[in-house]
């Protein structure tokens, strides 16, 4: 009896491991609806992973703070063609996306800085690919007059 006992007790206690380890819980998983969340980027030239970047909500807004790079070096490195307050400042936790505005079923009224170049450019984004993807464009002016990225959601 004490056998059959300790055989369901363990096999108890390793499904209650595989369940606890083994997959994504609606509470740990991305909402696909919205842009909040972490984000792998990539060159435009490459198509080679760029960073990671975070993008959360304040005050209504959504922004967006670089987290990590994928850079060699680029740890350590600062934004020194930045013109506004971010001169100087360091690439991982620089805030590249701010003040966008839900607008439907997309994202505007912000800006996005390149910080290679240090332009700040208007924004537009929206998710796509069921909230896989995130697709910012960039421009000055006209939105046709800009250029275009896809993110990837990561976790």
């Amino acid at each position: 009896m004490r056998s059959k006992l300790r055989s369901i007790t363990r096999r108890t206690a390793w499904l209650l491991l595989l369940l606890t380890v083994g997959g994504p819980h609606p509470v740990c998983a991305a909402d696909t609806s919205s842009p909040i969340g972490v984000w792998k980027t990539f060159d435009d030239k490459t198509g080679n992973a760029r960073a990671i970047v975070r993008i959360y909500a304040d005050h209504g807004r959504l922004f967006g703070r670089i987290e990590s790079t994928f850079t060699p070096g680029g740890e350590h490195r600062v934004c020194l063609p930045c013109k506004d307050e971010r001169k100087d400042q360091p690439i991982v936790g620089l805030v590249i996306i701010r003040d966008m505005r839900k607008d439907g079923t997309d994202y505007d009224d912000g800006d996005i800085l390149d910080p290679e170049s240090g332009s700040v450019y208007r924004c537009k984004m929206h998710l796509a690919a069921d909230g896989t993807r995130l697709v910012l464009r960039g421009y000055i002016g006209v939105p046709w007059l800009g250029r275009t990225q896809t993110w990837e959601r990561q976790g």
